[in-house]
Order: structure tokens, then C-alpha cells, then sequence
């Protein structure tokens, strides 16, 4: 198996550029990981397909202001994108044009020196003056939707592409699974007995990025930061031990699930689980920790694709991606989901 394997044709028609009128009101996909067999519901049913006992998983992360512009000295432009967080590397941006270190911007009226040059296109910059660099992108910063859409982000973007959860800022990516969950869904899933928990992950622009070899070994994965509250440990604990099953919202969820796993079974302690999550999840993995996923339709030749396909099969998922085409689904962050059961 190569990674062209994992390659499809994506009309740009099937790309939902804008998200729904309404949240919650996009359709989901079924597919059974077992028999291969689809079924066709509504987002906003999810509570049908889940059951009592079941754990549902969270990313509370939240996506901050991280596109702005600068003026080098010269007087020209630079755009920079503020990096994800982690927990050793701040102040991190990704920058387009030519910059070296030493160099001064100004960006309303505050200087950013370039500290360091990371690597190819990422500068570690200071700001001066009071205040940090995350808050003068956080006050003048545009939303970082996905180069996919093709468009400058509008107002609608800055309610849309945030989860109605969201609370540890730090993503430059939302994790989308979860864009149309709404309380309304969560209590309908409370009152079913399905638990739910939270985690972080900040979710990084490497998740965009298809991958340019075509094997598996040779694909560096990017790192992603995660925290695992103690009570949410506690809880998947209990529902594995309880024969239960638990739900992953998303991609972002299942890297910081997988990434741990094996802390999570020993887990004695009242401190957060953190890590960085640099997992490779592609078929022939054996996961540990989720049961079911809940997430979107992937672009074609992304980790998240292949992730997706560990779980349901590579020919399952195939034929799931097939039929949603020719039944109209909408692809991608503002799109239609998948839940593979």
C-alpha cells in the first residue's frame, strides 16, 4: 500500500466554501467499519447511532485571530501566520517573502524583530512595547480558514469556524468534526446517557498539507501539542473497564487519544496528561484507545485521510467516499460528516 493509493478526484463544486445556513443542519454518512454498509442521516441525529454508557470526545482548543500583515523597513508587505501553540516553541510565524534574522517589522505601530530564522519560511519574532505577540494577532489578526476555499475570510467566518465549545485558544485550524456540534445535539446526548469529556489539541497547518511522497516511512508527521484533563482520563478509564465505547469528534481527538494511550491505561495522578502528537495513523493500526469516529470528508492524499481509512478500511472508506459524491455531499471543513461505527 502507497500513499497514491489514497489519491481521489475532488470536484471543486463538492467543496462547501461558505458553512451551512444553520449549525448542525449538514448531513452524515453512516458507514459500519465491520460490513461495509452506509446509511444516510442528518448531523443533527447523531444522539440515534450512539448508545448508553457511550464516552463522547471532545476537543475544546480554540482558534485564534492568526493572519496579519506587516511592513518590512523597505516599506514592503509581509504576510505572517502565527504557528499553533506548544509547549516549548512560541512566538513562532510563518512568513511569506524574505526576511533574516535581525530584521525589524512594523505592524500597527509595534516593532516585531526577527529574532531567529527557524527554518525555511518560519521566524521566531519579539515584540515590543507591553503585550505579547499572540495578543497583537489576537486584536488585529484575521481568521485562518483553509487555503482550500480559495476566498478571504469574512464575518462569517469569525463565529463559523470556531466550535461553540471552544476554550483553550491556540489552533490556527479548527478541528472541524466538530463545527456543527451544538448544545442543542450535546444535552439530546446527555439525556441518551452518552458521557461527555473534553481534551486540547492545537490543531497546526500541517493538517492541510497532502503528503509529496509515496511511501509511508519517508512522511515526517507534523507535531501537534495536546492536553488530557486527569477527569477525562478518569473517564475513558471507566468506560473501557464498563465495555463501552468511545467517540472521537474528530481527527485532531484521535492523534491526542492514540499519542497517549498507553499513559492513559496506567494513569495515576492529578496532572493533565501533555504531550506532542507527531502519530502517523494510516491501515494495518491497531487502535487502542477510540471505538468510533465521528469526522469529515478529508482531501484527497492528507494523514487525516488515511487516518480515517485505518479505522474503516481502506476499500470501505473508498466506497463511502464514492457514494457521497454522487449523492451531493459537501467536502471538507465546512462540509458534510462521517461517523464510522
Amino acid at each position: 500500500m502507497r500513499v497514491g493509493d489514497f489519491d481521489y478526484e475532488l470536484p471543486e463544486e463538492k467543496i462547501a466554501r461558505y458553512p451551512p445556513p444553520e449549525r448542525g443542519s449538514t448531513r452524515l454518512l453512516v458507514l459500519d467499519s465491520q460490513s461495509g454498509r452506509i446509511k444516510h442521516a442528518r448531523y443533527a441525529g447523531l444522539d440515534v447511532f450512539l448508545k448508553e454508557g457511550d464516552l463522547l470526545l471532545l476537543n475544546n482548543t480554540r482558534v485564534v485571530r492568526a493572519r496579519l500583515f506587516a511592513s518590512k523597513q523597505t516599506g514592503g508587505k509581509i504576510e505572517l501566520m502565527l504557528l499553533e501553540k506548544h509547549q516549548d516553541e512560541q512566538n513562532l510565524v510563518l512568513y511569506r517573502g524574505k526576511l533574516k534574522k535581525g530584521d525589524t517589522l512594523i505592524a500597527h505601530d509595534r516593532e516585531l524583530a526577527v529574532t531567529d530564522i527557524i527554518d525555511q519560511g518560519i521566524a521566531r519574532l519579539s515584540v515590543s512595547g507591553t503585550g505579547s505577540l499572540s495578543d497583537l494577532f489576537e486584536h488585529f489578526g484575521g481568521v485562518p480558514i483553509p487555503p482550500y476555499l480559495k476566498r478571504d475570510a469574512e464575518e462569517v467566518d469569525q463565529v463559523r469556524y470556531q466550535t461553540v465549545f471552544a476554550e483553550h485558544p491556540g489552533s490556527v485550524a479548527a478541528p472541524t468534526a466538530s463545527l456543527n456540534m451544538t448544545h442543542g445535539l450535546l444535552e439530546k446526548l446527555h439525556r441518551k446517557g452518552v458521557d461527555v469529556a473534553s481534551l486540547a489539541l492545537h490543531v497546526g497547518l500541517g493538517t492541510f498539507l497532502p503528503i509529496r511522497v509515496e511511501s509511508f516511512e519517508e512522511h515526517v508527521m507534523h507535531r501537534e501539542f495536546y492536553s488530557i484533563p486527569p477527569e477525562t482520563v478518569e473517564k475513558i478509564r471507566r468506560v473501557k473497564t464498563a465495555g463501552g465505547r468511545v467517540v472521537a469528534v474528530g481527527t485532531t481527538v484521535t492523534r491526542a487519544l492514540e499519542h497517549a494511550s498507553e499513559r492513559i491505561a496506567s494513569f495515576s495522578g492529578n496532572e493533565p496528561l501533555t504531550g506532542e502528537a507527531d502519530i502517523f495513523i494510516y491501515p494495518g493500526y491497531w487502535f487502542r484507545t477510540i471505538d468510533l469516529l465521528l469526522t469529515n470528508f478529508h482531501a484527497p492524499r492528507s494523514t487525516v485521510l488515511m487516518l480515517t481509512a485505518a479505522l474503516a478500511g481502506r476499500e470501505n472508506l473508498q466506497n463511502a467516499y464514492k457514494e457521497a459524491l454522487e449523492k451531493g455531499y459537501r467536502f471538507l471543513s465546512y462540509g458534510d460528516s462521517m461517523l464510522i461505527v
